[in-house]
C-alpha cells in the first residue's frame, strides 16, 4: 500500500502526519513502529491521524514511536494544527479534539501557540513534582545538566513502582544564569527526545509551584529549540495554560508499506 504523509517539527520534536479525513486506512502497531524507525522508515517521534470530526476541525489521533496509541503531545499538537491550516483544513485559529479533550492553536507566521489541558494537582516528592499535562510528567531540578545520561535515567524514574503502571515521561531541568535548560525522557519513544510540549508545561508549572520561578510566563530551552508556557494561577489551580513555539513543515512523500 501506498502511503502519503508529510513530516513536521517543532523544537525539534518530529512527527508524521497522515490526513484520514476522507480515508479509511487502518495502520498497526508493527507499521506505525516501522514509519517511525529512523534507520528503516521514515523517522520520527511520534505519528498523528487527522480524523473527521463534526463538531471541531479535527480529531488528534497520536501514536508514540513504538506504534502504541499516546496520551497527549503538546509539541505533535501544535504541528498537527500547523498542519491543518497550512492545508485548508481550518483557519490560523484551530479547534480540535485530542484524547485530553478540546484544544485551540493560534497561529501567526512559524509560531504556533496551543491551549492545553487545566492541572489542578501537583504531587511533592522528595526528589521532584508529578503532574498530569495531558501526558504524566515527573520533574526533577539539577544543578548540571549535561551530567545526566538522560536516557539511562530517565528509563530508570519511568520504570518506578510509584509510576506504575502507566509508567511516565521524566523531565530534568537545570536552572543556571537565568536560563532554564530543559531534557526529556519520553515513554513510548523510549530515549530522550530533542523537545516535549506536555513536558516543558509540566516543568513550567513544577518552577512555579516550587517557588523557584514567580512569574507565569516561562521560557525553557530544550535541546531543539526554545518553548513559551503562561497560564493563570489562583487557588492551586492553573488555567489558560498557552504552549508556544515555532513548528515547521519539513518535507511530505510516500511510502509503502
Amino acid at each position: 500500500m501506498l502511503l502519503h504523509f508529510s513530516k513536521y517539527q517543532g523544537a525539534g520534536n518530529d512527527f508524521i502526519i497522515i490526513n484520514m479525513m476522507n480515508n479509511k486506512i487502518e495502520l498497526n502497531q508493527k507499521q506505525i513502529e516501522f514509519l517511525c524507525n529512523r534507520r528503516f522508515g521514515i523517522g520520527a517521534d511520534g505519528l498523528m491521524l487527522v480524523l473527521k470530526n463534526d463538531d471541531y476541525d479535527f480529531y488528534m489521533q497520536y501514536f508514540n514511536a513504538d506504534g502504541k496509541e499516546g496520551s497527549m503531545c503538546g509539541n505533535g499538537g501544535r504541528c498537527i494544527a500547523k498542519y491543518a491550516y497550512l492545508n485548508k483544513i481550518s483557519s490560523s485559529e484551530v479547534n480540535f479534539l485530542a484524547i485530553d479533550g478540546k484544544h485551540k492553536a493560534n497561529i501567526i507566521r512559524s509560531s504556533v501557540s496551543l491551549s492545553m489541558s487545566n492541572v489542578n494537582k501537583i504531587q511533592d516528592f522528595e526528589d521532584g513534582y508529578f503532574l498530569d499535562t495531558g501526558s504524566p510528567h515527573f520533574v526533577n531540578f539539577v544543578n548540571d545538566l549535561n551530567s545526566i545520561n538522560v536516557k539511562q535515567e530517565g528509563r530508570k524514574i519511568a520504570d518506578e513502582s510509584r509510576f506504575s503502571p502507566m509508567r511516565t515521561n521524566v523531565n530534568f531541568v537545570e536552572i543556571k544564569n537565568n536560563n532554564i535548560r530543559i531534557a526529556t525522557f519520553e515513554r513510548g519513544v523510549e530515549d530522550e527526545t530533542l523537545a516535549c510540549g506536555t513536558g516543558s508545561v509540566a516543568s513550567a508549572l513544577a518552577l512555579h509551584h516550587s517557588g523557584k520561578i514567580k512569574s507565569n510566563e516561562i521560557v525553557l530551552i530544550a535541546k531543539g529549540g526554545r518553548l513559551k508556557v503562561s497560564f493563570e494561577y489562583k487557588d492551586n489551580f492553573y488555567q489558560n495554560i498557552i504552549l508556544s513555539g515555532d513548528a515547521e513543515h519539513v518535507f511530505e512523500g510516500e511510502i509503502n508499506i
